[in-house]
């Protein structure tokens, strides 16, 4: 039982961080089993984990200067957590009972979009009236010059943080999710990953219809445009993708899976990074002591240096066995 259960709560081995082994995947078998033995789909429980990570950024919205802003940050951290076990749990609850849908997938991702969208609002706001890179009220520009005094985020402060949130954070987390599914593909084909295509999800969208399909075709508008976005990002993964079709069909080698896993399991830790559990964890500690710009920069600087090195470490590897794929190798 023990062993079943495992394998209900991890996707891949190769893929899950150790965060989401000891704490985030069992609790998320737990609700799992509560609301299969209800009979709830996981789409509804997809829809509970939207409602309660957007209603966290109200209380990351708190200054936590006081005690009272602080407790209101230390829920804020609580509700986010309990979104993220959520979009643990609908997770297993599809693999358990096999309802897997596409539009489960598509508003699985649409959920943690809106989580941080809100959050990100919720730091602009907090920000808006305070000096630039200020701690405790006293930016640490003002010893430069005493002009840093009266500069404050303000409009300027929406703008980066639309550029982090609509650039840096989408991008970041649309690739890592997309190299993880390449991951999983090559281990366990495609039933076992989420690697959707372009024209794929095109097609649906074309073919549906706004009058009787409302829903379904306004979360493929966005789909359409995260999974182009993902091909965009990796053009010499395409040119791999291609020369496979080509030379094996759907049959892979075991050589190549094989090969291909040895080369792409270093990349996975940071894939992870660039996921919930990092990112999360530096932003529950930056509105906790009440210097919420931190979190912008990390994502800015660290996270983004992190981003284009795993998208030139994996486009260098694709290039690679995309030559080995045409002469021959396996």
């Amino acid at each position: 039982m023990v062993d079943d259960n495992n394998k209900l709560a991890l996707k891949s081995n190769d893929t899950e961080e150790w965060i989401d082994t000891v704490y985030t995947r069992p609790i998320g078998l737990l609700w799992a089993r509560f609301f299969n033995s209800f009979d709830i789909h996981p789409n509804v429980v997809t829809i509970l984990s939207l409602i309660i990570g957007v209603a966290s950024s109200y209380f990351f919205l708190q200054d936590a200067d006081t005690t009272t802003g602080l407790i209101y940050n230390i829920i804020g951290v609580l509700l986010l957590s309990w979104a993220n076990i959520y979009d643990s749990t609908d997770g297993q609850m599809a693999r358990m009972t096999g309802k897997k849908t596409r539009l489960g997938r598509i508003l699985d991702g649409f959920a943690g979009d809106a989580w941080f969208f809100c959050i990100y609002v919720a730091i602009f706001l907090r920000l808006f009236h305070k000096p630039l890179f200020a701690i405790h009220g006293k930016s640490l520009l003002e010893s430069i010059s005493p002009v840093f005094e009266t500069l404050h985020w303000g409009y300027g402060g929406l703008a980066l943080v639309i550029f982090i949130g609509f650039v840096c954070h989408a991008r970041q987390c649309g690739l890592s999710d997309y190299y993880r599914n390449i991951h999983m593909f090559f281990i366990k084909g495609k039933s076992g990953s989420e690697l959707d295509s372009y024209q794929q999800q095109k097609a649906l969208y074309d073919d549906a219809r706004w009058k009787k399909q409302f829903i379904w075709k306004f979360f493929l508008f966005f789909y359409v445009r995260y999974t182009k976005s993902q091909e965009n990002q990796t053009p010499n993964f395409q040119r791999l993708k291609q020369a496979i079709k080509e030379k094996y069909g759907d049959e892979i080698p075991s050589g190549l899976r094989n090969e291909f896993r040895e080369y792409s399991l270093p990349l996975m830790k940071w894939a992870n990074i660039l996921t919930f559990n990092t990112r999360a964890i530096v932003l529950y500690i930056s509105c906790v002591i009440d210097i919420p710009w931190i979190y912008l920069m990390f994502e800015l600087i660290v996270l983004t240096a992190l981003y284009f090195y795993m998208r030139y470490k994996h486009e260098t590897i694709c290039k690679q066995f995309t030559k080995w794929v045409n002469d021959g190798r396996w």
